[in-house]
């Protein structure tokens, strides 16, 4: 691949910059993948809206570019890596429990609470874990996550949802906004993935989970861009075919505007076979496709 060929995030890396990333991996060996894709942020000003190292998605690139042998990084520390399968507890939070029908009336309110606690955090990562059919995994680049609660008959856990970084391209929905490939990459960040939603499999309310999706999503958007500086203006999610029919995302107004190809996010640079996903979109304002056009 030519040095002119290499994209982070949409920016296009320049022979300088380059040249930049080489010389910092050769003089500071000694540090990690990400203390070196941090200092890479800092010296080039890499940055979100917020002013937080885009550091997730520079150690990507650096792993990119090692696999084509343009630079040799150190070798990997024990860690957890990025959209690795994390350990999952397994306490009485998580256990099946009493099979609960209705409606979503006999529940409400409903109570939305994004994660920010290292126990909201296990929660989360015991319920997904244990019973969204994808598990649990370390999200990509920026995410934000929720846990739901009925209050009656009494407060509990009854959904768990999650939200991260867009897909780079995703034919359907990149049609649907009319995107060149410039446009795309000035308005992907404010485009927002919701790449989990797990209804407890023994929660059977009619109507709970269209009434979720509606609420998150009015929730997301001052959320996301408290924490990231960008206001969201569209929200995305595959669904399998194969396992759902999609009607509670449909029930909340969201769109079927294709389906995808069956590649994934790094399929450039790995062999995956994927199953074609089914596409769905949320207009989080009625001219969502025009302002994700507009320069």
């Amino acid at each position: 691949m030519g040095e002119d060929a290499w994209n982070f995030v949409g920016h296009a890396v320049r022979a300088d910059e380059l040249d930049l990333i080489r010389s910092i991996v050769h003089e500071y060996g000694g540090l990690s993948r990400m203390e070196l894709a941090a200092t890479v942020c800092e010296l080039l000003g890499w940055t979100r809206a917020t002013g937080r190292l885009k550091a997730r998605e520079c150690r990507d690139l650096l792993e990119r570019l090692e696999a084509a042998e343009a630079i040799r990084l150190p070798a990997k520390r024990v860690g957890r890596p990025r959209g690795a399968q994390t350990a999952v507890p397994i306490t009485a939070r998580g256990d099946v429990a009493a099979m609960i029908r209705g409606t979503v009336h006999d529940l409400t309110p409903i109570v939305i609470e994004r994660v920010t606690t290292r126990e909201a955090r296990l929660l989360f990562r015991e319920l997904i874990g244990r019973h969204h059919y994808l598990g649990h995994a370390t999200p990509y680049g920026a995410h934000l996550r929720y846990v739901i609660y009925a209050t009656r008959p009494q407060r509990q856990v009854v959904a768990c949802l999650q939200f991260s970084s867009a897909a780079w391209r995703l034919t359907p929905r990149d049609a649907w906004i009319g995107w060149d490939e410039a446009t795309r990459v000035r308005h992907l960040p404010q485009v927002l993935n919701n790449s989990r939603f797990l209804v407890l499999p023994w929660i059977a309310a009619y109507n709970l989970a269209s009434t979720i999706l509606s609420r998150v999503a009015r929730q997301v958007v001052p959320d996301w861009a408290t924490t990231y500086g960008v206001t969201p203006l569209l929200l995305e999610t595959l669904v399998d075919p194969r396992r759902f029919d999609g009607a509670s995302y449909r029930a909340a107004n969201w769109i079927v505007v294709g389906t995808t190809t069956g590649r994934g996010r790094n399929d450039r640079h790995r062999r995956v076979v994927r199953v074609p996903k089914r596409v769905l979109i949320y207009p989080l304002v009625p001219d969502a496709a025009e302002r994700l056009r507009g320069r």
